[in-house]
């Protein structure tokens, strides 16, 4: 079986904050690791290991985590396209300098 890498810092750290979090929203509502862990249907092994940060959990599993924790529309928002920033300025790059008029015109066959 290979092992992949490990992931870059950033992704690591991300993965900390976000096991931090899911621990944090679970203490709150005053849930075991077994708890949420039949909740989301895995092992309170797994729910550790989320909540430690380690980068191979299932992204289905942070989604059922935040669903019981009635977060869910967060994940949705992640990549809001709207808010895509870098996204809307290589699409606006890419536009056309001058719209010109067809000359077709509709009596000429052309639309």
């Amino acid at each position: 079986m290979k092992r992949s890498a490990s992931p870059p810092l950033p992704v690591s750290r991300c993965l900390a904050r976000l096991g931090e979090g899911i621990s944090l929203a679970r203490r709150r509502r005053h849930l075991t690791q077994q708890d949420l862990a039949a909740r989301i249907g895995s092992s309170a092994n797994t729910v550790r290991r989320m909540e430690a940060g380690h980068p191979g959990i299932a992204m289905v599993l942070f989604a059922r985590a935040l669903q019981v924790f009635g977060e869910l529309d967060k994940l949705e928002q992640l990549l809001e396209t709207s808010q895509d920033t870098v996204g809307l300025v290589l699409m606006d790059a890419q536009l056309p300098q001058r719209i010109r008029k067809s000359r077709r015109t509709p009596e000429s066959g052309g639309f």
